[in-house]
């Protein structure tokens, strides 16, 4: 059997929803399993066991317009999949796997324009995202049987570029600080992320910065006249996933770096400014992340997802003090 499975969310989405693939292989071990995500998310699975190939539907760009929805319709078609399961809920997926003539479309109940699937299942809309995703599956084997792990597979040393491989300690002796975010609400203040930076190096360990391009701004203030090794926009997501991977501790935000360290099982201290983990997107089967947040404050959590700006410009969640980071960290180290 030829499936393909359909997962067009953000990155963090995206790792969360790789117990799925192992769970199609748990119910289907004889088949073969079509990944179709974003360019961004590709590298994630370029080393992925369990996924034989990948489609990059580049939804944002240039496959954003119609033409590009059915140019991606036709080859589809013509890879003559037997079934594909669709994590991504929009009103463009479903007409996207509906005009690429796959004969059994299964999704979510609640997608929009659910008509178009041949079998809608309803998702578990409480505990963790994890398995609100994992949910897809639960008509064809027991919740209880499902591996509920995420996966993640980094490249070896031998497959990142040298500078990279040449500009980190040899030893997991560094702390990977991940400041960045998608959505303004969720970045813990950037002067915090430099004064927990200030302590480590004190205490003798490297520390290392990760993010894309649109965190190096925050990244270069933080690393502003401190001798700290700086990636942001420099390398690619599987080099990033290279770098948590080997280090001895992940400080971040809500955000996708704190999904990757709990596929890990790094330990990692999780920053939540105007979110909280009870929407389901804490660290996941990691016992050693510790989330770090204030309770106090009557307007958090003010969105699920977070926002560009603060409701009642106060950004008092955003500026935690990092004092109360670093003591959960020395408590980990």
């Amino acid at each position: 059997m030829k499936i393909l499975l359909v997962q067009l969310s953000f990155l963090g989405d995206t790792i969360l929803s790789t117990p799925v693939v192992s769970g199609i292989k748990q119910i289907h071990p004889q088949s073969g399993i079509t990944l179709m995500t974003t360019p961004a998310a590709s590298g994630l699975f370029q080393s992925d066991p369990l996924v034989d190939s990948l489609v990059v539907f580049d939804k944002r760009g240039k496959e954003k317009s119609m033409s590009g929805l059915l140019h991606k319709a036709r080859a589809l078609k013509a890879q003559s999949f037997d079934r594909v399961y669709s994590l991504h809920r929009s009103h463009r997926t479903a007409m996207l796997l509906y005009l690429s003539g796959i004969p059994e479309r299964i999704g979510f109940r609640d997608a929009k324009m659910n008509f178009l699937y041949t079998e809608k299942r309803e998702k578990d809309l409480q505990g963790h995202a994890a398995t609100r995703n994992l949910s897809l599956l639960y008509k064809e084997m027991d919740s209880e049987k499902l591996d509920k792990r995420l996966r993640l597979h980094p490249p070896s040393r031998e497959s990142i570029s040298p500078q990279t491989a040449n500009s980190l300690p040899e030893s997991a002796g560094y702390i990977a600080m991940a400041p960045g975010s998608a959505w303004k609400t969720k970045q813990w203040s950037f002067t915090e992320y430099r004064k927990t930076c200030e302590y480590f190096l004190k205490q003798g360990l490297q520390v290392v910065l990760v993010g894309g391009k649109d965190d190096t701004g925050i990244c270069r203030k933080i690393a502003e006249g401190l001798e700290v090794i700086d990636f942001s926009g420099r390398i690619s997501l599987s080099e990033t996933m290279y770098v948590i991977a080997g280090s001895r501790l992940v400080i971040c935000n809500d955000s996708m770096p704190l999904h990757m360290a709990s596929a890990f099982k790094k330990p990692t201290v999780a920053i939540f400014c105007a979110t909280s983990p009870e929407f389901g997107f804490g660290p996941w089967q990691n016992p050693d992340a510790v989330v770090v947040q204030d309770e106090t404050l009557e307007c958090k959590p003010c969105r699920r997802h977070g926002s560009n700006r603060c409701p009642n410009n106060t950004e008092a969640c955003m500026n935690l003090p990092a004092e109360r980071v670093i003591k959960a960290a020395e408590e980990l180290l």
